[in-house]
């Protein structure tokens, strides 16, 4: 069953809100608004890009009927704060995931993510975590008055570095979606975070010239004096 049928099941429906995450996945909030029900967003931890426990918490009001979370970039959510909060409150949490791939390919993804984890300078690499596969390998690069994320990015893919920015606009953002709402973390993760190959058919070389494309850049990354 889909977000939408599932909240309908359980009796969410006009009236209702919905806590959910604005970083990404605008599905989920169309899911809230065709049971009739109003999404509300909620900042996102920097480590995960997941619903941050605090935050959600904060955005509980009496019409609150559920949480859904949503996993990211292969990396599961700390749902176990999330479950004691539903719990709580009296609220249905449902969990969004993502599809889960060969576990040969999982392991080689997290190869390339380990020796990316060890090359790369001037980025912030993300955090492990337990569980992640690595769906994407997501750096944040800051600009601090210096090249941004988006000219960090037309220049390695100058260099034959293919990268995707993960999340261009926060579903809060969105003219169907807009709210005034402060999401800090999530607009500074939209910001800055940039998705690095690590699929399992790039060779060692590859990978090589991946962290050099990157690390001729990082001196320039770093925070200005």
């Amino acid at each position: 069953m889909g977000t939408a049928a599932l909240l309908r099941a359980a009796g969410v429906g006009v009236g209702d809100e919905v806590v959910v995450p604005a970083f990404g996945n605008v599905e989920v909030a169309e899911a809230v608004t065709m049971t009739g029900a109003l999404p509300v967003f909620a900042d996102i931890d920097p480590a995960t890009y997941c619903l941050e426990p605090a935050a959600v918490d904060a955005a509980v009001t009496p019409r609150t009927a559920a949480v859904v979370v949503v996993h990211r970039f292969g990396r599961p959510a700390d749902v176990g704060p999330l479950h004691a909060l539903g719990r709580r409150h009296g609220l249905l949490v449902l969990e969004h995931g993502e599809s889960e791939a060969p576990y040969d390919e999982i392991a080689q993804r997290r190869e390339r993510a380990a020796f990316l984890d060890a090359k790369l300078r001037g980025v912030r690499t993300p955090e492990r975590g337990v569980g992640h596969t690595y769906q994407q390998y997501v750096v944040r690069v800051p600009g601090n008055g210096r090249p941004d994320r988006d000219a960090f990015a037309r220049a390695i893919r100058a260099k034959g570095v293919e990268c995707r920015v993960p999340v261009k606009t926060p579903v809060h953002r969105l003219p169907e979606f807009r709210r005034c709402v402060s999401l800090p973390e999530t607009e500074r993760a939209a910001d800055e975070a940039l998705a690095l190959p690590v699929d399992g058919s790039l060779t060692k070389r590859e990978m090589q010239r991946i962290a050099s494309a990157c690390n001729a850049l990082g001196g320039l990354l770093q925070p200005a004096v």
